[in-house]
């Protein structure tokens, strides 16, 4: 196994030609979701297809609909999805896994047992030449004030032990009913682009490239799909999501494009 595991790094590290794929919102385990089973096999399927040219996977937040855990319990299901990044971890492809506000709680499962590089903030982060601004997007510019107290009670260390103190079976079903509550509001909503000028996002990214040198702002988050230049020529990218849409982005060092999965 140790064998075929190097061999494995070693074709991966020096391929010819390697992408960069950019991922977020896919929602594992939401009620919302007929099959569940079919929706994980089919982000599975898509790790299988981009594994052949992937360097590097930037997933932004929201994978999971709610991961939450505890010390010596981690949430049930996810098992074939864990299971391909653990693979393509130990194939030497870096698997790089931002915090979303639905999957804010991992506490060293997926960074010791699966391999992923965990980031729990926005990074500017050199890829291939090219300085990319990555977070998953959720409170970076809002005025909603009921929005930023819930998100400091969920980001708060202290809140977050108390809420370990639940059974599990609780917990999980808890913050599962939540996500779905949450989830059924936004879809009542008419959830588009909402232009440059009102666009939370793309008024962020317009105030922080002012004093920043970046050449891309990739998030999640808002369930959109979105690739505008700014007049600083910084690239501002919505992924869309791997829920309804099946949308990803691709780096191939030159150029950044948004794809769509095709279900096979």
């Amino acid at each position: 196994m140790l064998l075929e595991a190097s061999v494995c790094y070693l074709i991966n590290k020096y391929k010819p030609f390697s992408m960069i794929y950019f991922i977020a919102d896919a929602h594992l385990g939401s009620r919302l979701v007929e099959n569940p089973r079919e929706h994980e096999m089919r982000l599975v399927r898509w790790l299988d297809r981009v594994k052949a040219d992937a360097e590097a996977i930037y997933m932004l937040g929201d994978m999971f609909d709610f991961w939450f855990e505890y010390k010596t319990v981690v949430p049930r299901g996810y098992v074939r999805f864990l299971g391909k990044m653990a693979e393509l971890v130990d194939s030497g492809i870096e698997i790089h896994f931002f915090t979303g506000n639905h999957d804010i709680w991992t506490f060293g499962y997926l960074e010791n047992e699966v391999g992923l590089i965990v980031h729990r903030k926005q990074e500017v982060i050199e890829i291939k030449g090219k300085k990319f601004f990555l977070a998953h997007g959720d409170g970076l510019f809002t005025e909603e004030k009921g929005f930023q107290f819930i998100r400091s009670i969920f980001h708060n260390p202290t809140c977050q032990k108390l809420f370990q103190l639940l059974p599990p079976r609780i917990g999980q079903n808890f913050g599962y009913a939540w996500s779905k509550s949450n989830r059924e509001k936004i879809l009542h909503l008419d959830n588009k682009y909402e232009g440059e000028e009102n666009e939370s996002l793309v008024k962020y990214a317009k105030q922080y490239s002012e004093n920043h040198e970046v050449d891309y702002m990739v998030f999640g988050h808002r369930h959109i799909e979105l690739d505008l230049e700014l007049k600083n020529k910084t690239r501002v990218v919505i992924l869309g999501d791997f829920i309804d849409i099946f949308s990803y982005g691709v780096f191939d060092g030159e150029n950044f494009y948004l794809e769509i999965d095709q279900a096979d």
